[in-house]
């Protein structure tokens, strides 16, 4: 009666484990080895029914005597050491004469003395393992494991009870029976919850990749980031987890802890759905839906008309042709050098000095015309003036700041969703990805004490990401001493974490990031 006490306590701290277990690889094995050792079964086998319910599936095989360890965190695969076991036969009728899947089909637990001995079931295949092995399998506990929704999603099958007195095998017992069968239905519920959690983190992350593809249809330069930047922040944060000297030492991840942070990266940008798409995709100064250096080129045009048909009129009028002609060529010399010159301003991919930028003003006080209502105008209107003056990039300080939001849209976002107590800090760790570590980042100016590390990570990978990304349409990606190289600088002036740096640098993160996403012409690491 004691030791039947203290089985059902040990059934209580069994269910208890099983319901906070998260990898279902160590959950399915857990139930076999918690029925096992309840009832003393020297060998188990939890099969689950496969997706079509068609045939059972082997997870876990384990005996103790012959040291034998399928499946679960052994190591050993177990697919290509078992076949499933159909449930049906290929007429239709039920597969009865297996044990498991007898118990399966008909939902009831099937407890045998001797398998030698038993009529009903094909124990063919336990006998040629036994010759094989020279193992007896005797006693057999069948136990089906039942849902919520009483549908049956597996099989616990154990072999050879032990007698804790003799160490002879012995039949499983009625107590063994009504514990393996109330251990079952526990893990059952465990499995279920879990498998239902996995289906629900797997349809939110197909959420997530939905938004991300939302964003990568409106502009084919922002995908690849959304992808890129959460494994990159995964990188680095692995690399601090293991850094067992120096500040980060202390620093440590659970699972739960890495899915989080691995969300927050798959979300980090998602306010860029409410990004205007010229903007995002904003290649040239000029670009809005279209390039307006078009237009600029047909006002070029229309000045070399006019000048052509004013030296014609001179000419008519009496002037001398040759002098004329040769002004003309002079001044059409010069239409198409300040052409020229804003064709290349348009590109923006270098510093603009101060003179060029007074030479785009120039350009536009110096050529009038008649715009569309017959009206003479500067040649280029203040807006094409702004943009083709933008000192790097081309981007105006408005459009910057058009971009900047989305980091605002983001928290607002996420901050507006109900988030479950493992995930509560994923809007701070993706709304941090522009903070700096002295306080000059956007949008709340966070300084280094005020972040999370999981945040000041993000914000390396993003910056990182965009410096390397070979498919933005404004500039090459960067080579990787080059990228280091600017890095190194916002280590100094504030902008990243030195110490996450520095684990960044030391662990090589950045080229184990560089050999899955860059080109091999931009890794020009030494020794890579």
């Amino acid at each position: 009666m004691t030791d039947l006490f203290e089985r059902f306590e040990q059934l209580n701290e069994i269910g208890a484990s099983l319901s906070s277990e998260r990898n279902i690889d160590r959950l399915l094995e857990n139930i076999l080895l918690a029925v096992k050792g309840i009832t003393h079964a020297d060998g188990g086998t939890l099969y689950r029914v496969s997706e079509d319910r068609q045939s059972l599936r082997f997870e876990i095989v384990r005996t103790d005597s012959l040291k034998i360890a399928y499946g679960g965190t052994s190591g050993e695969p177990i697919s290509a050491k078992f076949k499933d076991l159909p449930l049906y036969r290929e007429n239709g009728e039920p597969n009865n004469s297996l044990i498991a899947a007898y118990s399966a089909i008909h939902v009831r637990t099937v407890n045998i003395a001797d398998a030698y001995a038993a009529e009903g079931f094909d124990f063919s295949g336990t006998k040629k393992f036994d010759q094989v092995t020279g193992y007896r399998s005797q006693s057999f506990l069948t136990v089906p494991l039942k849902n919520h929704e009483n549908e049956i999603i597996g099989v616990l099958q154990l072999i050879n009870a032990i007698d804790p007195a003799s160490g002879a095998v012995c039949e499983f017992s009625n107590a063994d029976q009504r514990l393996a069968e109330s251990l079952a239905s526990q893990a059952a519920v465990a499995l279920t919850n879990r498998l239902l959690v996995i289906q629900l983190e797997a349809l939110f992350e197909a959420f997530i990749t939905l938004i991300n593809l939302a964003i990568d249809e409106k502009s084919p330069y922002t995908g690849g980031h959304c992808q890129r930047v959460p494994t990159l922040t995964m990188m680095l944060a692995e690399a601090a987890d293991a850094a067992s000297e120096g500040p980060l030492a202390s620093f440590q991840m659970s699972d739960k802890d890495r899915y989080e942070l691995k969300i927050a990266g798959l979300l980090h940008d998602c306010g860029k759905v409410t990004t205007p798409v010229h903007v995002v995709d904003k290649a040239t100064k000029l670009q809005t839906i279209f390039d307006r250096i078009q237009m600029v080129d047909t006002r070029f045009e229309v000045i070399r008309r006019d000048a052509e048909l004013a030296m014609l009129r001179a000419v008519l009028a009496g002037a001398d042709q040759v002098t004329a002609e040769q002004a003309l060529r002079q001044q059409l010399r010069a239409i198409d050098e300040d052409r020229a010159f804003l064709r290349h301003a348009n590109v923006g991919s270098e510093r603009m000095q101060p003179e060029d930028q007074d030479r785009v003003r120039r350009i536009s006080q110096n050529y009038r015309w008649l715009n569309s209502e017959g009206i003479e105008a500067d040649f280029l209107t203040d807006n094409e003036v702004e943009n083709l003056t933008i000192r790097a990039g081309t981007l105006t300080q408005a459009e910057r700041e058009t971009i900047n939001y989305h980091i605002v849209a983001t928290i607002k976002m996420l901050e507006s969703l109900p988030w479950p107590k493992h995930l509560k800090r994923v809007p701070e760790y993706a709304g941090g990805h522009h903070e700096r570590m002295d306080g000059k980042g956007y949008p709340k100016g966070l300084k280094r004490d005020e972040m999370s590390i999981q945040a000041r990570i993000m914000g390396i990978a993003d910056i990182f990401e965009a410096l390397t990304a070979r498919d933005r349409p404004y500039k090459p990606g960067m080579k990787l001493t080059q990228a280091l190289a600017i890095l190194g600088k916002f280590c100094h002036n504030g902008h990243i974490d030195p110490d996450l740096f520095e684990v960044f640098i030391k662990q090589k993160v950045y080229l184990k990031y560089a050999k899955l996403y860059l080109e091999p012409s931009q890794i020009d690491e030494p020794g890579a």
